[in-house]
């Protein structure tokens, strides 16, 4: 064991509290409609949720319920326009999140001959 090594790493470690909110975080980003959705978001800046059914290809249910759960986890936010509600990806960090997932998901395709 390398001592030194270990506590230097200890004390720049994630906590554990961090380190929680951050998988529930990914755990919204493990369903694929969810995914779509934040993709389309990213794509064309802002939407409503029939605009994100239509794109997603999936119900104004699924892209309702996603939302709220986006919402709630600060991963995106609303605006009201009158009658209809129009989401947006919450902020910078979001967005290079995804490029950085595109780029990764782009990266292992080149790398297994796809």
């Amino acid at each position: 064991m390398d001592p030194g090594r270990v506590a230097a790493t200890a004390e720049t470690l994630i906590s554990a509290d961090d380190a929680t909110r951050l998988a529930e975080g990914f755990k919204l980003l493990g369903d694929p409609n969810r995914v779509r959705i934040l993709y389309a978001l990213l794509e064309a800046g802002e939407l409503c949720v029939c605009d994100l059914a239509a794109v997603a290809e999936v119900s104004e249910t699924t892209v309702s319920h996603a939302m709220r759960l986006l919402r709630a986890a600060g991963i995106v936010r609303n605006r009201r326009d009158g009658r209809m509600i129009y989401y947006r990806l919450d902020d910078a960090h979001v967005r290079m999140l995804l490029d950085l997932s595109r780029e990764h998901l782009a990266h292992q395709s080149e790398g297994d001959g796809s």
